[in-house]
């Protein structure tokens, strides 16, 4: 198969913001019907895990409708498809629309899967007369195989957006248990190669399905956050609101940002890259932070 290519404009498309992604079974018309009113930044139609097998017919039939009440605050839309070839084109067949922002492809493996889904969508895009390459990618990290290819399929085309490990499919993969041990070189393994092309690398450091403990998901983030994550995939609304706010800069960094900033126009006038603010040097990289910060800020 030719490998598809989108055009300039299309393949140079800005990182999104998205702190929390809420999950929502496609089957649950009340779900559907409620979810915008979480807060999310975006909403996971999802056709794969969380609907049973007899479902999926009608969740499919009904998927026009579910991405236009999703959506209708703002939020971004995405889908969720499986991963069987047979049950892959029947969501693609329903999935790419206008409406749908990205699709999150479970258990991707190889950067030659990502170019594969991306074909079919191109292709589909183009006999719809939707805009092309305006459905973005989140990968989903689910097997020990996958970790060894991370860097090819952070690349693997212009729709990636977004990389996340599956902490639950992970473990069960390797036979363990969706705890902090396991789980922290894989999610740091994602964060690298995410950064590293650019994309936005999602998730936290424990099991996904963990929502009750306010306490500790609000410890889980603020700690994800930490050490570089952008944003987090729930699957349960009271997670989001904790999202949204571990994922935001607080007061403290804001005005410490500002500072920073400030503190960096009077220094490059006398000619200066590093200084001091608080008995503490601050050089090019620290700047930088400070900028990213308040780049976060305008985005919320």
């Amino acid at each position: 198969m030719i490998e598809d290519t989108l055009p300039a404009v299309e393949s140079a498309m800005s990182v999104p913001r998205w702190r929390s992604l809420l999950f929502v079974p496609a089957h649950v018309p009340r779900f559907v019907e409620t979810a915008p009113e979480c807060g999310a930044d975006g909403i996971i139609l999802d056709l794969e895990d969380s609907v049973p097998q007899d479902q999926k017919g009608e969740s499919r039939r009904q998927l026009s409708a579910s991405v236009a009440k999703v959506g209708r605050k703002g939020a971004s839309v995405f889908v969720r498809v499986n991963r069987g070839l047979r049950a892959l084109a029947a969501d693609l067949d329903v999935a790419v629309m206008a409406g749908v922002d990205a699709l999150v492809l479970p258990k991707v493996d190889s950067a030659e899967w990502v170019s594969e889904i991306a074909n079919a969508v191109s292709g589909l895009e183009r006999e719809r007369n939707l805009a092309q390459g305006h459905i973005r990618f989140l990968a989903q990290i689910e097997t020990p195989a996958a970790l060894q290819r991370l860097a090819a399929i952070a690349t693997a085309h212009p729709r990636m957006a977004a990389m996340a490990l599956g902490p639950e499919d992970f473990s069960a993969a390797v036979g363990g248990a969706p705890e902090f041990d396991l789980l922290l070189t894989p999610n740091l393994s994602v964060l690298f190669a995410a950064r590293a092309a650019g994309l936005l690398p999602l998730g936290f450091i424990g099991s996904i399905g963990d929502f009750s403990d306010t306490h500790k998901i609000r410890e889980t983030a603020a700690q994800a956050r930490r050490l570089g994550f952008a944003g987090a995939l729930a699957i349960h609304p009271t997670q989001v609101a904790i999202f949204n706010e571990a994922f935001s800069p607080t007061a403290q960094e804001l005005e410490w940002a500002r500072r920073v900033v400030a503190a960096e126009k009077d220094a490059a006038g006398r000619g200066l890259c590093a200084f001091a603010i608080d008995g503490k040097m601050i050089d090019p990289p620290v700047v930088r932070r400070a900028h990213e910060i308040l780049a976060l800020a305008s985005s919320n």
